[in-house]
């Protein structure tokens, strides 16, 4: 992974590849942010009029690499577009600085080293800059021939004082969740055929011994003794049987539990309700939920947070086997409910309530439940941004107000109760399916059915940015994003914090 360092030295003096610095986006042109000067004055204050000529404006996400004039060590300056400048005395937008720190990042891929000389005078700015930075930085080699470019080497965030408290705390803060988020990326660009549900239980196993987590894992003997219908009725159709894993961080001084729930289906062909062709290219990623879960809880405990984080991952391959569940088969799940399965390519849901409802039993302060769960939320807000739904208007809220302060965008969504009647079945006591119309909302709607009594609770639909198949942009790469670990860390800290709960 590329490392993080910080540096009180002049942008102009550092010894690296390259030199980073923004410009903001002025009505005459662009013009240098803090962090620039002297760099700016290395090119005898015509840095702005140098990119102006080559058709630069400052534009979110513009990048311009020149050769350093004399007295700018490094061989290169890279110059990344910051957009709008923020008004007289506010601070620059900590997304805008993610963004342009990514740019930069995936733009010096190869390189040993680079000084990032971005507005980072304030805590917040250092780690928005060494966060997008180190986002932005990842690539996914695993499976490539030896020559290819490797990520940026290290990262130096100029202007930030190592031995400033605020600073190193915010470095560190850094440094741990995007390893989380890029171990998220990792699990989901993962081939189907290596990230079985055996395999992601081995590396949830593997991190809770490196990280001293509490960690269980039910197989499939265990499931089947537990009554957990709707996690074996999904795998049935596989060759390799599901998994229930239970990853655990707690804290001595901790008042307040968290637990997070996320749907792990490693590979989604549908089952007998088989997709159709074009859309079973990215099924991978239909295990996002389940790597955001356990990146958030390693995060978690990285970080020391004062709460107790359990994750709970629901893990199983949807195949069409010849002991697969077929529409019109009934499930009893976990909490005693039975299930018509109308479609079996409505499986996440079905995981995932036997996970909800075995999280309820030890009572947690809130559950917070994450899956790429429909196509109806793609439909319905795009591929850029997740859906909320929660029993709790107001935790509803506070979720909301957390992913967007963490640059993840998001839309609270409602739970209309006229919805429910929809997947009524004369067979069982629920049906997997209901209307059509607002099928995103009907899947949070059955989830809700499953969470304890008097538990908060909040379900994130992240079907949309989970996986990204066009070019990269920002700090967000090709493939697996790692959507929604950033949100859940921030969740963890604000309970921590006494501020959520």
């Amino acid at each position: 992974m590329t490392s993080l360092t910080l540096s009180t030295s002049s942008a102009a003096s550092l010894r690296a590849d390259a030199v980073v610095v923004g410009v903001f986006k002025g009505p005459k042109g662009p013009k240098p942010a803090p962090g620039a000067d002297a760099v700016d004055s290395a090119f005898d204050g015509r840095l702005a009029a140098t990119l102006e000529i080559l058709g630069a404006s400052g534009g979110e996400g513009e990048v311009t690499k020149l050769p350093s004039p004399a007295g700018v060590k490094s061989p290169v300056v890279v110059v990344v577009g910051l957009g709008e400048a923020p008004a007289d005395g506010a601070p620059v937008d900590a997304e805008a600085l993610r963004k342009a720190a990514g740019c930069a990042a995936r733009a010096l891929a190869g390189a040993r080293k680079a000084a990032f000389a971005l507005p980072a005078a304030e805590a917040a700015e250092v780690e928005a800059v060494a966060t997008g930075a180190l986002l932005g930085a990842y690539a996914f080699t695993a499976y490539q021939a030896e020559g290819g470019k490797t990520p940026l080497g290290e990262v130096a965030v100029v202007g930030a004082k190592p031995r400033d408290k605020a600073h190193k705390a915010a470095a560190e803060r850094a440094e741990a969740v995007a390893a989380e988020v890029n171990r998220a990326r990792d699990l989901i660009n993962t081939p189907p055929n290596d990230l079985t549900p055996t395999a992601f239980a081995d590396a949830a196993k593997a991190a809770a011994k490196e990280f001293g987590l509490a960690v269980e894992v039910l197989d499939e003997k265990a499931l089947a003794k537990g009554g957990y219908g709707g996690i074996l009725g999904v795998g049935r159709g596989s060759a390799t049987p599901p998994r229930l894993v239970r990853i655990g961080y707690t804290h001595a001084n901790a008042t307040r539990t968290l637990a997070f729930v996320g749907k792990g289906i490693t590979y989604d062909s549908g089952g007998i309700s088989l997709k159709p062709p074009g859309h079973n290219e990215t099924m991978k990623c239909d295990m996002s939920g389940a790597a955001a879960v356990f990146a958030a809880v390693v995060a978690s405990a990285r970080l020391g947070l004062e709460v107790n984080v359990t994750g709970w991952l629901a893990l199983a391959e949807n195949m069409p086997g010849g002991n697969a569940t077929r529409p019109g088969d009934v499930l009893r799940m976990y909490s005693g409910k039975t299930v018509e399965v109308l479609n079996t390519d409505a499986e996440g849901r079905l995981v995932l309530a036997d996970a909800l409802a075995r999280a309820s039993e030890e009572a947690p302060d809130a559950i917070v439940d994450v899956a790429t769960l429909t196509g109806a939320m793609v439909l319905a807000l795009g591929d850029g941004r997740f859906g909320i739904m929660s029993n709790d208007d107001d935790f509803r809220t506070r979720v909301h107000a957390a992913a967007l302060a963490e640059g993840e965008d998001s839309w609270p969504m409602p739970l209309p109760k006229q919805l429910r009647k929809t997947f009524d079945s004369p067979t069982a006591d629920i049906a997997n399916m209901g209307v059509r119309q607002g099928g995103g909302l009907v899947a949070g709607l059955f989830l809700k059915e499953f969470v304890g009594d008097g538990i908060t609770w909040a379900h994130l639909d992240i079907a949309g940015p989970a996986f990204h198949e066009g070019a990269p942009f920002g700090y967000t790469p090709k493939g697996g994003t790692g959507t929604a670990v950033r949100t859940l860390v921030s969740l963890a800290r604000q309970t921590a914090d006494g501020e959520l709960l």
